[in-house]
């Protein structure tokens, strides 16, 4: 590639001089010289030769001096390189010229051989800066594409080249989100495609860029259903807290967005949610044919689960005790100890609240009664009746309560 250097000088006879000192890398191809006689004509010149790689530029000349003309080169969005020229005993000017951005300097009369080497010097820093650029804007425009399909987090490594060890398939510890929507099949059987499609790319759009507000990684989108993880492939101390604070995010999009759509006659089903944490086997499940971020192991399955359980339990989130005992001040109310579908062992499991629903007496009411219940206390069905009389809206508590009248005790819950 042929380097292109602007020569700012008003000697008459420089021209000459470096066509002739320079015309072997002339007659290479190595370098093309372009002259101007001030700083004015320079900048007229750079406008006709925006491809100028270097300037070489004297300080004292007429109309525009070469301080004068650096100061509007470092004032363009194109930076050109600057070498310098003066006089050995103007290194005030010197001085002034290296603070203002430029590259190096020479002194008068010019060695050609010194001026030679510090071209070099300086294309070659010049190279070393394109490169960056270059990949710079490749990082950017893959990241503007990658933005497109995947969570923020796992765009900025795949565009920054970085699928080593952080997309590596191998174990950690995370926390996981399940979504899904009661009733969907049936809305897919009766609702216009074109309604569908609106119904669903909003949906499924506000649920990720509620996940992508919190920093998690969205690993899986498949119709009406979500997957998101937390603490991959980023180190997220406070994963498990993200997650429940999320969840709840979630729900309170997807309550809006029910809202809106009820008002235009379409019946959206009910997003529930589960929240799960622990260990997951976690990376590129792609192979080298193509990218499959994603995670598997018996933490997401009873992610899935937990979800799913909240059909029977009439809750929209259901979180398991690992991943609320992990966060930071946590607030929700005990659900009870799931036997969750597949499973013999049960699980703790409870319902996240908001500030003001934890603080609400109804809470305490039912943290009373669910302590009945625990313990095998007989007030536990009078305490939960006692509840629902006043709270008919609470689906939880009625759910203990349908539990109790049909003999059921404790807080062991079967679930098919």
């Amino acid at each position: 590639m042929t380097a292109t250097i602007l020569v700012v000088d008003d000697e008459p006879d420089l021209e000459a001089l470096v066509l002739q000192k320079f015309r072997r890398q002339i007659r290479d191809g190595l370098v093309s010289f372009v002259f101007a006689r001030d700083g004015l004509e320079a900048l007229q010149s750079i406008e006709q030769h925006p491809h100028v790689d270097l300037v070489v530029s004297d300080i004292n000349m007429p109309r525009m001096d070469g301080l004068s003309l650096l100061a509007k080169l470092q004032e363009a969005e194109d930076k050109k390189s600057t070498i310098i020229v003066s006089a050995y005993g103007d290194m005030s000017n010197i001085r002034t010229a290296m603070n203002r951005g430029a590259f190096d300097f020479i002194t008068k009369p010019i060695d050609f051989a010194d001026l030679e080497m510090t071209i070099e010097k300086t294309m070659r820093h010049i190279e070393v800066l394109r490169e960056a650029r270059r990949r710079q804007m490749e990082a950017e425009r893959a990241h503007a594409s990658l933005s497109r399909y995947f969570s923020p987090e796992l765009a900025k490594r795949l565009a920054a080249g970085d699928d080593g060890n952080d997309m590596e398939v191998r174990w950690r510890e995370v926390a996981v989100i399940f979504t899904d929507i009661t009733g969907f099949t049936s809305l897919v059987e009766t609702a216009a495609p074109e309604v569908l499609a609106e119904l669903l790319n909003e949906y499924v759009g506000g649920l990720t860029d509620v996940v992508f507000a919190h920093e998690g990684t969205v690993t899986k989108v498949i119709g009406d259903a979500i997957q998101v993880l937390f603490n991959a492939p980023g180190d997220q101390p406070d994963y498990a807290t993200r997650a429940i604070v999320c969840a709840q995010a979630l729900d309170e999009w997807a309550e809006a967005f029910r809202g809106r759509w009820k008002e235009r006659g379409v019946n959206f089903g009910t997003t529930r949610i589960g929240v799960h944490a622990g260990p997951a086997l976690v990376g590129n499940f792609g192979g080298n044919r193509f990218f499959d971020y994603t995670a598997y192991g018996d933490t997401i399955n009873t992610a899935a689960r937990l979800e799913a359980a909240n059909k029977a339990l009439g809750t929209r989130i259901c979180v398991s005790d690992a991943v609320a005992s992990a966060a930071q001040e946590f607030k929700g109310r005990p659900i009870g100890d799931l036997v969750l579908r597949g499973r013999s062992e049960p699980l703790r499991a409870h319902e996240p609240l908001s500030a003001a629903e934890f603080d609400a007496p109804a809470t305490t009411q039912y943290a009373t009664a669910f302590a009945k219940l625990e313990s095998g206390d007989a007030a536990a069905m009078p305490a939960f009746a006692a509840l629902v009389g006043t709270h008919a809206d609470d689906p939880l508590a009625s759910y203990h309560l349908r539990r109790l009248l049909n003999g059921a005790k404790g807080i062991r819950i079967e679930l098919a």
